[in-house]
């Protein structure tokens, strides 16, 4: 019995030695994911020129926990997170959605803002700064003191390169006078039907013209300026299948029922060219490739763009879009967006509900920790390359006094005259006289708001009031001012238009974004059109002077009917806040430069990019010479 007894106590003695020794190795595992180097030491790794950027973000991931790298993976609106939320979350980035900006929408407030993120972020003990993203679509565009360049379609008719670098620096420069390094553009989208409300997002329809605009901007922005740049929306957003589109949208989020062919030839080359070029996002589509959601497909992110691509950038997804996917809650639908290989999570309301279902599916097994430290690191890896952890709101020296200053928008006018296409000089009324006595009439005239379109100071953009909507000049603004340089008259009364020698009407469209200018007919009076398009085109049928039609748009309207009765047409797309520099062409100190990034259809039934009963080919566009 004593030997029993001896036996069960060495028994109890070893079980009790072999727990502590157990426990000890648990609690040094959790010493080791918990417990790391002062602030000083960490930002002494972080600035140790021997270590290159993958051993840093090794460094990093070695010590994070599990909370620390979801924390990374999630990108809340700024009006659902403060910095405390930054702090005690671990969040890796934040953004403005369209038109969500700080109060008053100044420089000093959007700068505040930034430095209380970083600084809140920095304090963390791994002093991890965020990246904060915007939609700088078009110039800094959230921001009424901000520069706004013509849309995608606009450059896409001026197809300048250079210009495209310049239009990167000083949108570069203008976010990083408000503390903000990270751009949601460009867009790349191969547009192939216009009446896609996101039509003058695409800098047209060829691949070929869309890679020669968006890598100089990709550059400009990257390795100049240290803004982080996004080739959006991945992959063939603009090959959506009209009538397939998200809910009761007509065609935006909507489905690409093409082949894979198609897509290779197409849609795939503006991003295997922006990889090349050292883009360091990508976002991911609404749309659908063959009834499958972007946002879970892993053919596309992680075998295409990822591997056969070799992207070692970071995948942010659009705004909410994986509430969109298949699976029946948010879980499923994070495990499998997460697996797909969307690295961060643009959600602006549900971001805590992320974190708390990642984590879960990571303790599950339905993640794996191994791709929970691919994203994370791909993200730390931009951050690093960037340069956040050394200048969290970008360099000072690259953005004093720039925000809205008189060189950018020198830029910007120069854009707007390369963009402007001829399409009709009848008797060549153009150019004008600067001595003539010209009626200036038509809704888009004298509207600052309706040049610039959507994405301006909010989502879907707006109109002049009793201010103008953001600072800049309108179209008339430019006529009033040669006309009283040079002793002509600009009239303006409905009245006047039998004094003068010459008609100028200027009609388009409302402004819009995204899925609210999805529009089946696309004449001149439905729908998105002006409401004042057919009063002031009927107004000037009254008196035998030559008519001159500028149309402000984001993509072509059927104008067949109404053409003949023109003596000449522009194609002003949607220029922006410098509407003054289309006067200067109209009047002759520049020539016309631009041709049609699309083709310009003659009817409704017949929409197709080369179709041939075309109205205007692409690449189409007149000289006044000519």
């Amino acid at each position: 019995m004593d030997r029993l007894r001896k036996i069960s106590i060495i028994a109890i003695i070893f079980v009790l030695i072999v727990s502590l020794l157990s426990a000890c190795q648990d609690v040094d595992k959790e010493q080791n994911a918990t417990i790391t180097p002062t602030i000083t030491e960490i930002k002494d790794k972080y600035n140790d020129p021997s270590l290159s950027v993958d051993e840093k973000v090794s460094y990093l991931i070695e010590i994070m926990t599990l909370e620390e790298k979801i924390g990374q993976m999630v990108q809340p609106d700024r009006s659902t997170a403060t910095p405390n939320d930054v702090k005690k979350y671990y969040i890796g980035s934040v953004f403005s959605g369209g038109g969500n900006a700080p109060s008053p929408n100044i420089q000093e407030s959007w700068l505040k803002m930034c430095e209380n993120y970083q600084e809140t972020a920095m304090s963390t003990r791994l002093g991890i700064p965020i990246i904060y993203g915007v939609d700088a679509v078009h110039g800094h565009n959230t921001l009424p003191d901000a520069v706004i360049f013509p849309h995608n379609i606009g450059l896409g008719a001026a197809a300048n390169p250079e210009l495209m670098a310049e239009i990167g620096r000083v949108t570069a420069s203008e976010m990083i006078a408000t503390g903000v390094n990270w751009n949601f553009a460009p867009c790349v989208a191969v547009v192939r039907d216009q009446r896609w409300g996101r039509t003058y997002e695409s800098f047209g329809e060829n691949p070929e013209l869309v890679n020669m605009l968006s890598i100089p901007y990709i550059k400009a922005m990257q390795d100049e300026y240290k803004v982080a740049a996004t080739t959006k929306h991945y992959v063939a957003d603009g090959a959506a299948k009209w009538g397939t589109g998200e809910g009761d949208r007509l065609i935006d989020q909507g489905d690409a029922q093409i082949s894979e062919e198609e897509l290779r030839k197409i849609h795939l080359p503006v991003y295997e060219e922006a990889v090349k070029a050292g883009v360091k996002t990508v976002m991911a589509s609404f749309s659908s490739w063959n009834g499958v959601k972007m946002h879970e497909n892993q053919y596309l992110i992680q075998d295409i763009l990822k591997g056969e691509l070799g992207f070692e950038g970071f995948v942010i997804s659009d705004y909410e879009a994986v509430h969109q996917l298949s699976g029946k809650n948010l879980y499923s639908q994070l495990v499998a967006s997460v697996n797909a290989g969307v690295d961060m999570f643009m959600e602006p309301m549900h971001w805590r509900e992320c974190i708390t279902n990642i984590k879960k599916a990571v303790e599950k097994g339905d993640i794996t920790e191994e791709r929970i430290n691919d994203a994370v690191s791909r993200i730390l890896k931009v951050k690093f390359e960037m340069d956040l952890f050394n200048n969290p709101v970008g360099s000072r020296q690259l953005a004093a006094d720039t925000l809205g200053n008189k060189e950018n928008r020198e830029i910007a006018r120069k854009a707007v005259r390369e963009s402007l296409v001829l399409l009709k000089n009848e008797r060549s009324v153009l150019p004008l006289r600067k001595n003539a006595k010209i009626f200036v009439s038509g809704p888009a005239a004298d509207n600052v708001g309706i040049q610039c379109g959507g994405w301006t100071k909010t989502w879907q953009g707006g109109r002049d009031n009793s201010s103008k909507w953001v600072k800049g000049s309108t179209i008339l603004d430019g006529f009033k001012k040669i006309a009283e340089e040079n002793g002509g008259t600009i009239y303006t009364d409905p009245d006047d238009i039998y004094k003068a020698d010459v008609a100028v009407v200027v009609i388009g469209e409302k402004p819009y974004a995204e899925f609210e200018g999805d529009e089946e007919k696309l004449d001149l009076y439905s729908s998105m059109a002006l409401e004042g398009n057919k009063e002031a085109l009927e107004h000037v049928k009254k008196v035998r002077i030559p008519v001159v039609v500028i149309l402000v748009s984001g993509r072509a309207r059927i104008v067949t009917e109404e053409i003949d009765g023109w003596n000449a047409f522009v194609a002003a797309w949607l220029p922006g806040s410098e509407g003054d520099a289309v006067a200067e062409v109209l009047y002759g100190d520049y020539e016309f430069k631009g041709k049609l990034p699309i083709t310009w259809p003659s009817d409704e039934e017949n929409l197709k990019p080369g179709d041939r009963s075309c109205l205007f080919p692409y690449g189409f566009g007149f000289k006044m010479t000519e």
